[in-house]
């Protein structure tokens, strides 16, 4: 999606009085009008917007840009994202997996129903419309665990194959309405504004919005008590966004990075 391939000629010109050269670009007139909105594959963008509950989880690499910027990274990069990748959607999917057998699945929440790729992370979108606060929980459970493993189960492999990969995975979750863009091919709203600055809040790996998630009355006693309400400012949100965080992040934080959140 965005990427369009266009023919194209490259001539050289002299400057009146012989002494300077300039290079033109020459394509025909059907290549030039080829360049439109269209090559961002989302349909008719005039179509009107459908509204969608959603939960919005935007997961992050840290250090993706120095990985990248290795030497030949292009022998490095498509290995790591592919490896990344699969893991990821597997992870997804096992998480949310309760039972299973030879004709289908049983899972504790639905899966999303978009997913994008950001340069470094991925937007992972789940419609809540008919979900549950427990189902909800359950997703916001797994998501956790997701950057969990990756430090556990998944770097220690990857940092074999790889030089420097993304040492910690980041995700941070929101709740609210986001509206559809063309033909459904992509999706805008607060929410995933929210997610996107949660995920680069401090050095913390993950935190979610206390707004529309009720982790006391839905959580398990013993999952919510790992969690702990503070209120920070989050820039073009809000001055005191109630959110969520691990407990022992939280308390690994250093002084300066504590000073942020506020006890509510």
């Amino acid at each position: 999606m965005g990427r369009v391939d266009l023919e194209e000629q490259q001539s050289t010109v002299t400057l009146e009085g012989g002494q300077k050269y300039i290079k033109l670009v020459t394509m025909n007139n059907e290549q030039f009008d080829r360049f439109n909105p269209n090559v961002l594959g989302l349909g008719d963008i005039s179509l009107p917007s459908a509204q969608v509950e959603a939960l919005a989880a935007m997961f992050d690499l840290s250090g993706f840009t120095t990985f990248c910027s290795q030497v030949d990274p292009h022998l490095a990069v498509p290995e790591y994202l592919s490896r990344f990748l699969d893991w990821l959607f597997g992870e997804i999917k096992k998480g949310l997996l309760r039972e299973s057998n030879v004709e289908e699945k049983v899972l504790w929440a639905s899966l999303p129903f978009l997913a994008k790729f950001t340069g470094d992370g991925i937007l992972f979108l789940w419609d809540t419309k008919n979900m549950g606060g427990s189902e909800i929980c359950n997703v916001v459970t797994s998501l956790w665990e997701i950057c969990a493993n990756y430090v556990r189960e998944f770097y220690p492999i990857i940092k074999r194959l790889v030089v420097q990969p993304p040492k910690f995975l980041r995700c941070g979750v929101s709740r609210g309405m986001v509206v559809s863009v063309g033909n459904g091919e992509d999706y805008v709203g607060p929410c995933i504004n929210v997610a996107a600055r949660l995920q680069k809040l401090s050095s913390l790996s993950f935190c979610f919005s206390r707004r529309g998630f009720d982790i006391e009355k839905h959580m398990p006693e013993e999952t919510a008590a790992r969690y702990v309400l503070k209120s920070v400012a989050l820039r073009g949100i809000g001055e005191d966004e109630l959110i969520w965080v691990r407990k022992e992040e939280f308390d690994n934080l250093t002084d300066e990075e504590k000073a942020l959140f506020k006890s509510p």
